[in-house]
């Protein structure tokens, strides 16, 4: 039994608190993102967003975990983090690819692929313990989504105003 609690709980580089946070800092700050698209009714809304985040911190905290690994130390075995980095930009960025559609002459789905992207480097940061690069990005990302969008919706009118008058 003994060997199964160890199995279940092994020693890792980073204190059990602390991945327990990274991986709500990463639910929450995949939330943030994912609020305004869920606002607004896109496909990826919220629960997408956040599962981005989460798994790209889980795949981030794998990679440090797996540096520290015991059987992983040997010279022969080479881990390089950044690999974790690289596979992650590319399966969220596929995923994004796949919301962005061309239809009756408009691009859609470009900000919440953008969004989904956002997320996983969020998520990415906040696994790796750079939680000041991941909350000055959600806010940075909430601004844009939330602020910016009122302006591009104030100019939007004002432009379909203008060219009412015109005719």
């Amino acid at each position: 039994m003994d060997q199964i609690i160890a199995d279940l709980f092994p020693r890792t580089a980073v204190p059990y608190p602390v991945l327990l946070a990274r991986l709500t800092g990463a639910i929450v700050l995949g939330a943030v993102i994912g609020a305004e698209r869920e606002y607004r009714a896109h496909a990826a809304g919220l629960r997408t967003h956040i599962l981005v985040a989460l798994a790209a911190c889980v795949f981030a905290i794998l990679s440090i975990e797996s540096v520290h690994m015991a059987g992983f130390a040997e010279e022969q075995v080479r881990i390089d983090p950044l690999r974790v980095i690289e596979a992650v930009t590319s399966g969220v960025a596929f995923l994004a690819a796949g919301m962005i559609v061309f239809s009756r002459g408009e691009v859609k789905g470009l900000t919440t692929g953008a969004g989904m992207w956002l997320a996983g480097a969020v998520g990415l940061s906040v696994g790796l313990g750079h939680w000041f690069v991941a909350v000055v990005a959600t806010l940075a990302c909430f601004i844009v989504l939330f602020i910016l969008a009122k302006i591009d919706i104030k100019s939007d009118e004002a432009e379909k105003a203008k060219s009412d008058t015109k005719t």
